[in-house]
């Protein structure tokens, strides 16, 4: 059976009149429909408007999926990368270190991802068959004498926290030592306690 005025099985009857002429507007496309008139023809002639451009760039999908925002907000810890997580810990060290020798503020600490293989960054060379997990370099040419931590070697040997604190300490520890010319137990009284 076609579909033409009158005949649609929703809104009247087959055969009911349309009333005194009216329109009855057609929600799904916003268009009046007249009796009378082709239903089909009303309905494509009826122009889609275009989708309005979004501001930014899309950050889902269209079921909601996607690119979200950050897990945590930029003060909890959970925020701070590994790299900046362990130069703190290195951070850390150095002022429990400073309040017992004021003469480490003249000295630079950083922390690098691994050592070189030709030795370069530190003092000497070193063995390829231990990977150090720090260094010195002396002061030199106006130059400050500087500490190194390597980051990935004292990673890999720590399974928490509290373990790579630990093991930073040490590795400190030990550094400045070398570079006064001093023990570690002279730096910190508490070096090699668990």
């Amino acid at each position: 059976m076609p579909y033409g005025p009158g005949t649609r099985p929703w809104g009247r009857a087959a055969g009911e009149p349309a009333g005194e002429g009216a329109a009855r507007e057609d929600t799904a496309w916003g268009r009046a429909w007249r009796p009378g008139e082709d239903y089909a023809s009303s309905v494509m002639d009826n122009p889609v408007p275009p989708r309005a451009a979004a501001p930014g760039p899309r950050r889902r999908d269209r079921h909601g999926r996607g690119m979200r925002g950050p897990v945590a907000p930029p003060q909890v810890p959970l925020a701070a990368s590994r790299a900046e997580a362990f130069a703190d810990l290195v951070q850390d060290s150095v002022d429990r270190l400073e309040r017992r020798w004021p003469q480490l503020s003249e000295i630079d600490f950083l922390v690098l991802e691994v050592p070189r293989l030709d030795g370069t960054g530190t003092g000497d060379g070193w063995d390829v068959d231990v990977v150090p997990l720090g260094g010195t370099v002396p002061a030199r040419e106006g130059r400050r004498a500087r500490v190194v931590v390597y980051r990935r070697p004292v990673e890999i040997r720590t399974k928490g926290r509290d373990e790579r604190a630990a093991l930073v300490h040490e590795v400190v520890v030990e550094q400045v030592a070398e570079l006064l010319g001093l023990t570690p137990e002279t730096v910190d009284p508490r070096y090699g306690e668990d």
